[in-house]
């Protein structure tokens, strides 16, 4: 078999944990942050794990 290439654009936008879990950034931190709360934008800051439908794409396309 040959080996599976990782998809480079996947693997800067997701993160392993050593658990195994993935995780992502949140969106709507790109521009128009003047009319958003500041709660709201740190809530942004911080990663999300992959939704459960998402999970074996992901895995594909980073080789896992």
């Amino acid at each position: 078999m040959p080996k599976v290439k990782t998809n480079k654009t996947a693997s800067k936008r997701f993160k392993v944990t050593g658990s195994g879990k993935l995780l992502r950034r949140r969106a709507s931190r790109a521009h128009k942050l003047m009319g958003k709360p500041a709660d709201r934008k740190r809530a942004y800051t911080k990663e999300h794990a992959v939704s459960p439908v998402s999970v074996k794409t992901v895995k594909t396309m980073l080789g896992i």
